[in-house]
């Protein structure tokens, strides 16, 4: 681990960090009583504000000074310039709040060997890429162009999530072998060079009598502007011939997010990663980033992975282990994979500050900051009051289209959908757990021998020894005949499983209405179970393939689902994957949390989704940007541009036929005159609001305006939940420590370091401290030995290192390293203490202290 003393925390689901931007700010109307949809008459809203008002500000640090002034009350864009956040800092009318989940990285296009015009890809080759990493200064990159506001970073996890703590010795040791070492990387990159058929000439490489040219798409918006031009001066200095790419965000994903990666346009982009969750557990991470499973974008369906690590990418994926001793050898040779596959080279973990009003709060996520917290549509205010108009400055908006099954996935595009969206699970924005927003209850039924264990009295985890699967669930869907196969059908023998969930849902929860006033059914539920399904089978018009990769994993571990009541709304899921807690796999098999279906499974009435099934199935529009561009047609858009009127045209002839998508499956479940009354609902709202997003969040959708740059939210009069229900959530109760203990050692010694523990100045309770790690390293940066702290009588924690342990060090610097995870925030604070061992004739010994924040 790094020395410096810093925090930082970081993903399990990964999203892109945007930054992009254009114009001005038009006040909106005032339109409080006007509203489209069947309005009860005493329906109240809870909403914490009036209207929310999101802007698009393309000056990155134009954004703190219009907090500053007054203009806007909060920037959705993490700080991490070094100049601008002491500005923050020491200024009275501006307050931050700071998060640790931002990464960086450079995403390599890897199509190849050549591209479409027979121009040689260098970064095809599995060995040149790895050899980057010996190529870059990651403690540069952190020091001199993050201004200390990073650490390096050099694999696929987080530097101080969970599992970074978990694999320290694994982590430390892949540090070493990756680090700053340009003359192997020189060696390495010339002879696959060579290999390749290009040779270098009067220092300038050149393959087939040309220059071999270098493409770096570089962001502008931020520090990877400064990154890019670090990267570009790199192979420029090697010999390559080097095009530097300025590009905004949203420019910038037409090139690298939605091209064709065989055209060629670029070789390197400067990639950035936001958390939107503290996750607990990241075994997933080698799935999403080097697998074609991770994405249906262009990009992703040209990885490649070597067998051994798509293999154990799966695996982990679906939580495929029996122990967690296994699960953790896994994870290691997993990052060894990553690291020799390399299809991105990591960079840094930052610290993001997050400017706001002094009179502005909100439950801010650890891992991703303001525009990641599942929590800020119920928890964004005035101080000690409601009410108000709150604008917040974003450095992009609209950067792909809105859709809620394969639409945008930029951080700020999705912080302005989870404002008007509202999952039946919601994330805790400290620990990560999942908490229950619209359940009652759920039973995690999991056969005994799994690694599996409960938190949080939602849950109701049960370990038994055979797990069967009830004949009569939902396990295929034959597109041909458009019904549901059962396992009945399928496995006439029957199944048995090692996990079922079920869900109990909350009372009201088929009650609610969505914001066109219609009222939720379980048909809404359904068609994104059927829509799963069909645009995995080549059968059906909806065929995607960029789906079917992750498809297929679903499957391998997909058992059986089924509606056990509708009155209260029961379901029960049979299989999927097995996370650490249990917590987690209870909320990855309820509507609206994104599972291994490949599906976003943002939780939207059947009557909007058909209009997209609808479009796509008449060959007009597609889901996904894969598939948009593989039929050059739009990509569905339900807020913005040509899909808009794609969309209207297909609203008024569904209305005229009364269109239902898979009729035979859901009309047992659809009321008379409900598919009218849909859609007569959903065509009041279009013209009324301008757009066909129909959510059940707190806020509806009031207006939207791509061209200038603004979304406006105001409350919807259908949600009902408790004003103050998630107001409790205000300061993370993040740990820090200090360590005493001798600066000198002899060799024929014991040594005894103590480690304080603290929040505020007082000390952590032990039972809310998880563990306290540490690991001992000898002069030669080799691991001697770790383990863990032990406690004292006095609640402090101790750790004693024996005088054959000492004696082993030898003469020279040595450095003990610890991780100190607390049960209220789930990132580990690390920490270092050095210390000298000298001969036994020495009589020295100083004691000495470091305060780790």
């Amino acid at each position: 681990m790094n020395s410096t003393l810093k925090i930082f925390g970081v993903i399990a689901a990964l999203i892109i960090i945007l930054v992009a931007g254009s114009l001005s700010i038009p006040d909106e109307e005032s339109e409080s009583s006007s509203y489209a949809g069947n309005t009860p008459p005493q329906a109240q809203h809870h909403a914490l504000l009036d209207e929310v008002v999101f802007t698009r500000e393309t000056a990155r640090g134009q954004m703190t000074e219009l907090v500053a002034s007054g203009s806007h009350q909060l920037a959705a864009q993490g700080i991490s310039d070094v100049t601008t956040f002491r500005k923050v800092r020491n200024s009275d009318s501006i307050a931050y709040d700071t998060s640790y989940g931002s990464a960086n990285e450079l995403t390599f296009n890897v199509a190849g060997p050549k591209f479409a015009d027979g121009t040689l890809n260098p970064f095809h080759v599995q060995r040149f890429r790895e050899a980057i990493n010996w190529l870059v200064d990651r403690q540069y990159i952190a020091e001199e162009i993050f201004g200390g506001l990073a650490v390096p970073r050099y694999l696929p996890i987080s530097t101080a999530l969970p599992d970074s703590a978990r694999l320290a010795q694994t982590v430390r040791r892949l540090e070493v072998e990756y680090g700053h070492d340009p003359d192997r990387a020189v060696r390495v990159m010339s002879d696959e060079l060579n290999a390749m058929g290009a040779e270098q000439i009067d220092g300038q490489w050149q393959h087939n009598g040309l220059p071999l040219t270098v493409k770096v798409l570089i962001r502008i918006e931020d520090q990877r502007r400064l990154v890019g031009d670090y990267i570009a001066d790199l192979f420029h200095a090697l010999g390559f011939t080097v095009d530097r790419l300025y590009r905004s965000a949203d420019e910038a994903s037409r090139v690298w997010g939605s091209g064709n990666p065989l055209a060629g346009e670029w070789h390197i982009y400067t990639g950035g990663w936001v958390s939107t969750v503290v996750n607990r557990d990241l075994a997933g991470n080698f799935n999403y980033y080097y697998t074609p499973r991770g994405l249906p974008r262009p990009l992703w369906q040209v990885y490649q992975p070597v067998a051994k690590f798509d293999d154990i990418a799966a695996r982990l994926l679906l939580r495929d282990y029996d122990t967690w001793d296994e699960r953790q050898a896994m994870m290691r040779r997993a990052l060894e994979l990553s690291m020799e596959d390399s299809s991105r080279v990591w960079l840094t973990d930052q610290t993001s500050a997050w400017a706001r009003a002094p009179d502005v709060s909100m439950a801010v996520d650890l891992a991703g900051g303001v525009v990641s917290s599942s929590l800020w549509p119920f928890t964004l205010r005035y101080n000690d009051a409601t009410g108000g108009r709150m604008k917040i400055a974003m450095p992009t908006l609209l950067t792909d289209p809105f859709n809620p099954i394969a639409g945008s996935n930029w951080s700020h595009d999705r912080m302005v959908i989870r404002g008007f969206t509202d999952s039946p699970v919601i994330t805790d924005p400290f620990t990560g757990l999942a908490m229950p927003q619209q359940v009652e209850s759920a039973e995690v039924i999991v056969r005994k021998d799994l690694v599996v264990n409960a938190t949080l009295d939602w849950v109701d985890l049960i370990k038994i020894d055979e797990i069967n699967v009830p004949p009569d669930a939902w396990i295929d869907w034959d597109t041909e005949k458009q019904q549901w196969i059962t396992v009945a059908e399928k496995y006439p023998q029957g199944l048995t499983t090692d996990n079922l969930v079920r869900v109990r849902f909350s009372p009201d929860f088929l009650e609610r209405r969505w914001h066109d006033g219609t009222q939720r059914s379980v048909a809404d539920i359904v068609m994104q179970w059927i829509l799963t399904f069909e645009r995995a089978d080549p059968a059906s018009s909806m065929h995607d393939v960029s789906l079917v990769p992750a498809f297929t994993t679903f499957k391998k571990v997909f058992q059986g689902r089924r509606i056990v009541s509708e009155d209260p709304l029961i379901i029960e899921t049979y299989g999927g994957p097995v996370y650490p807690d249990a917590e987690t796999i209870a909320a990855t098999r309820s509507p609206g949390f994104s599972g291994t279906s490949g599906i976003q499974d943002i939780h939207v009435p059947w009557h909007t989704l058909a209009l997209a099934i609808r479009a796509e199935s008449q060959g007009d529009l597609a889901l996904s940007s894969h598939k948009a561009d593989k039929l050059r047609v739009e990509w569905t858009n339900f807020v913005d541009g040509p899909s808009l009127d794609i969309l209207s045209r297909h609203l008024g002839q569904a209305l005229a036929s009364e269109y239902l998508p898979y009729s035979k499956a859901l009309s047992g479940r659809i009321e008379p005159g409900e598919i009218k009354s849909r859609y007569q609902s959903l065509q009041a709202w279009y013209q009324q609001r301008g757009h066909f997003w129909v959510g059940d969040g707190p806020y509806y959708l009031h207006a939207i305006h791509a061209i200038e740059g603004t979304a406006v939210l105001r409350p919807s009069p259908m949600y009902e939940e408790p004003v103050d229900k998630w107001l409790r959530y205000s300061t993370p109760r993040i740990p820090a420590f200090d360590i005493a203990g001798p600066m000198i050692v002899r060799l024929d010694e014991a040594a005894i370091f103590n480690v304080d523990i603290r929040f505020d100045g007082k000390l952590y309770p032990v039972e809310d401290v998880e563990t306290v790690r540490y690991m001992i390293f000898d002069s030669s940066g080799a691991l001697k030995t770790s383990g863990v702290a032990s406690v004292t009588a006095e609640d402090r924690w101790r750790i004693e290192l024996d005088q054959t342990l000492v004696s082993s060090l030898g003469v020279g610097s040595n450095r003990l390293e610890i991780a100190v995870t607390a049960k209220p925030v789930a990132m580990p604070t690390f920490g270092s203490h050095g210390f000298a061992t000298v001969p036994g004739d020495a009589v020295v010994k100083q004691i000495v202290t470091a305060e780790v924040n």
